[in-house]
């Protein structure tokens, strides 16, 4: 290992062996202990060496399964595909199609409840201070890796006619539950900013505190009324946001022609 402190060269060391691919996407490093015995280092010296690694994103850790190497994979996200007219009809939501559609393997942990809106939320809802509102909660697994979070708020008389103040996730998304109720969504406002992850956000996400993440506001609306407001936060090195506006055709060339420059290996 090369100089330095010993800490780094253990990171060093470790990052070599996972870009040689000793270590895959998915699989455990040595746990803590484990490390310090085989480098003959204190717990300590191993923890920070790890720590190094996942600051860099190269690994995440996991309460019940240790140190994770990482996938190195960006994920394209087509965030106009939900709103898309020709968009098949199923039994799931745009996250476990793009997430299928990588050949990745989509879970969600889901939770649910009615909280008082705050400021911001009530002014971009258009409901009073402290009034009721569903904030649904998904945090989205690839391959059982952290990989985004989400939250959204819906104007509490508007969740309730439409059935998504269900305590259980909706399968086939609640943009198309809107719709199917009679609450179709015709607009959307959509803010992305790129900011260091809070101390919250990063144990969450399982990053370290400060990794740069994508922070995607979406605003929801009809014709008479703002339907729902969506924060979505994601790793920046981790996921790339598209937009397809325009017609079908001209869509399905800029689609052959992206397809061509992933597959080469050549972006911007």
């Amino acid at each position: 290992m090369a100089d330095g402190p010993t800490y780094r060269r253990i990171a060093d060391h470790l990052r070599e062996e996972i870009r040689a691919g000793k270590w895959h996407p998915g699989d455990r490093l040595p746990s803590h202990s484990e490390l310090a015995e085989q480098m003959q280092v204190s717990l300590t010296t191993a923890r920070n060496a790890i720590q190094v690694l996942v600051t860099e994103n190269l690994v995440y850790t996991a309460t019940s399964r240790g140190t994770i190497v990482r996938s190195r994979e960006v994920l394209e996200s087509v965030v106009t595909d939900h709103i898309r007219p020709d968009r098949p009809r199923a039994s799931h939501d745009i996250f476990e199609e793009i997430a299928r559609a990588a050949g990745r393997t989509p879970t969600k942990e889901f939770s649910a409840r009615m909280e008082p809106a705050d400021q911001p939320i009530a002014s971009l809802l258009g409901v009073p201070v402290d009034s009721w509102v569903l904030a649904r909660t998904v945090v989205q697994f690839l391959d059982n890796e952290p990989w985004s979070w989400e939250v959204t708020f819906y104007p509490r008389d508007l969740a309730e006619a439409t059935g998504i103040d269900s305590p259980h996730d909706i399968a086939e998304g609640t943009t198309r539950r809107l719709a199917d109720r009679g609450y179709g969504e015709t607009a959307h406002r959509d803010t992305i900013v790129a900011r260091p992850a809070s101390s919250e956000e990063a144990t969450v996400l399982g990053v370290a505190s400060g990794t740069v993440l994508l922070d995607h506001l979406r605003i929801g609306a009809n014709h008479d009324r703002i339907t729902r407001v969506t924060r979505h936060r994601s790793i920046a090195t981790s996921n790339r946001l598209a937009y397809e506006l325009g017609d079908a055709p001209g869509t399905t060339v800029i689609r052959g022609t992206v397809e061509q420059t992933d597959r080469s290996g050549l972006w911007f």
